[in-house]
Parts: C-alpha cells; sequence; structure tokens
C-alpha cells in the first residue's frame, strides 16, 4: 500500500481541483488505485492520478499533450501538464464511467476496435516517446526471474526466449511506427460524460511510437488461450478492420501479424501470475494455468502461429 502521506495529499489536490471556487465540500473522495505504481482517487467529477515513481517527466509530459490533442480517442487531461507532489508526477482527469465487470455482454469491443484504428491512423506527435508495451513485458520476466522457485517458471522463461529480439524489449520495434496506446485492455475504456456518453481510451503511461499490432494482443492472446469468446473476438477484429485498422490485414489471416505480440502478451501475464503466486505461496488458478500452459506450447512448437499454439 502507498504511503498515508501521499494518499492524503492526492486526495486533497482533487478536491481542490474539483471545487476550485467552493471553500467546503460535502462529497466523499474515493480511492480508486492505491498500488506502488499508481495512486489514483476520484472526488466528485475530477480524478487525480500519481504515477509510477519512476516515470520520467520528459516522457510523461508529450503523452499527457497527446491525449489533450486527441479528445475524440483519448480522455483529454483538466490540466495540460503533470504537476510535482510527494515526488510523484501528478495528473487530472475528468471522470468516466468504465465498462461494467458484472455484465459482460456488453463489454465495449466495437468501440475498442474503432477507437484502437482511429489511434493508429493518427501521424504520431513530435517529441512521443516509444511506446512502453515490450518493456513491461520484460519487467515483468525480469521479477519471475527474481520471484525464486515455482513449477511454472521454467515453461514461462522458455517461451520467452522464443520471441522476437523487439517483443523482450531488445532491439527496436518493426516499421516505422505507429501511434499506439501500448496497455489496450477493457479497464482502459470509460464513457464520458458518465453514465452514457462515447467511449474514450484512458492511461497514457504506456502511449507511445510502435508497432500497432501490440494493441491488438492481448484480447488476441486471451482468444488463442481459449479465455476469450471468439465471438467477442470477431467483434473486436471485425470493428478494427472496418475503421481501416492498420495493425492487421483487411481480410485473411491476422495472425500473420499478431502472432509475435499476443506470443509476449501470454508471456506477461503468465509471468505476473506466476510471481504472484510464488510470493504467497498458492497455486495457480484455473486461468493462470491456462496461460502457463500455452507458454510451454509456443516453448515446444515455437514456429506455430499463436492462433494453433493456444488451442
Amino acid at each position: 500500500m502507498t504511503s498515508h502521506p501521499l494518499l492524503a495529499a492526492l486526495t486533497r489536490r482533487a478536491a481542490a481541483r474539483a471545487h476550485t471556487a467552493a471553500e467546503t465540500c460535502p462529497c466523499g473522495a474515493v480511492t480508486l488505485a492505491d498500488r506502488p505504481d499508481a495512486v489514483v482517487v476520484r472526488h466528485a467529477d475530477t480524478v487525480a492520478k500519481a504515477h509510477a515513481p519512476d516515470t520520467d517527466p520528459a516522457d510523461l509530459a508529450p503523452r499527457v499533450a497527446a491525449a489533450a490533442a486527441l479528445p475524440h480517442v483519448l480522455l483529454p487531461p483538466l490540466t495540460p501538464a503533470p504537476t510535482m507532489l510527494h515526488g510523484r508526477l501528478v495528473t487530472f482527469w475528468p471522470y468516466g464511467a468504465p465498462v461494467d465487470p458484472d455484465d459482460p455482454d456488453a463489454a465495449p469491443w466495437e468501440a475498442a476496435g474503432a477507437l484502437l484504428a482511429e489511434l493508429h491512423r493518427t501521424p504520431v506527435p513530435a517529441g512521443l516517446p516509444a511506446m512502453r508495451g515490450p518493456a513491461k513485458a520484460a519487467r515483468a520476466v525480469a521479477l519471475l526471474r527474481a520471484a525464486g522457485a515455482h513449477p511454472a517458471r521454467a515453461p514461462v522463461l522458455g517461451a520467452w526466449r522464443t520471441l522476437p529480439a523487439w517483443a523482450r524489449a531488445e532491439a527496436p520495434m518493426p516499421g516505422a511506427g505507429a501511434l499506439c496506446h501500448g496497455d489496450l485492455h477493457l479497464g482502459q475504456l470509460v464513457r464520458r460524460p458518465a453514465p452514457d456518453g462515447p467511449w474514450r481510451l484512458i492511461d497514457v503511461d504506456d502511449l507511445g511510437v510502435g508497432d500497432p499490432a501490440w494493441d491488438l494482443a492481448r484480447p488476441a492472446a486471451w482468444f488463442a488461450c481459449g479465455l476469450l469468446p471468439p465471438d467477442e473476438w470477431s467483434r473486436f477484429l471485425t470493428a478494427y478492420r472496418a475503421a481501416a485498422g492498420p495493425a492487421v490485414p483487411d481480410a485473411g489471416d491476422p495472425w500473420v501479424r499478431l502472432d509475435a505480440s499476443a506470443r509476449a502478451l501470454t508471456v506477461q501475464t503468465a509471468a505476473r501470475a506466476v510471481t504472484k503466486a510464488a510470493a504467497v505461496g498458492r497455486p495457480l488458478d484455473e486461468v493462470e494455468q491456462c496461460l502457463v500452459d500455452a507458454c510451454a506450447r509456443m516453448g515446444s512448437l515455437p514456429s506455430q502461429v499463436a492462433a494453433d499454439f493456444a488451442k
């Protein structure tokens, strides 16, 4: 858990930003996240986020600026630049209604596909850093290596070794690069204004230049592992293609482009799961074991496409 001084100070900042003209406030603050890498507080219609301690201000500033310039795709910030609080970079955002986790049938796969396609078609803003996806995957594997013994450690590390160097953050990503979100999942969509406004993408921490296939990789990996129903994957992919998304061919086999990224996201997710399980000495749950099994197949059949290795 994050230290109380940061959380208390962030709550005060959110209240001040939400009620700039009021001295007293009847609202109750809500802590949306309190993790080492992010502290997020909501106060009325304002959300304040303290970013990870190692966040580079030279990288975060152009990411926030990109969100401000693309309000039709990304939720725009309330303030144009990050500020410092207790040694952490802080940004302020309008509140948006998230995806309802208890209503999977209402998951906005079409909106996610269309927003991603528009993001990928947008010219890359000057000064934007590289998309952080491969670096986050490499960090997850490094933490797994440091976690000590676990029966699932070997297959996950074996799958990691089959990936191309760029997917392990050991070489530049291929191609000219597109504007990418870097960490796409359904938790990164909100409706603004709440509760039924248009969907927008949130969280710019990984936004940057890279291979747009990475943004399709998490749902692709979950589909390949049997964790995302085929109809939901089809809705997402069809919407992306209908909006002229450049990450995959207009028709035909998408795995020609998605294979390496989907493998990398499978390894990243499995590495995180095994690291958490090892930390508390618990067995893997069914979903986590499914991801580890997919890694084992990747390690034994490195040339087989993702759609085959995981089924």
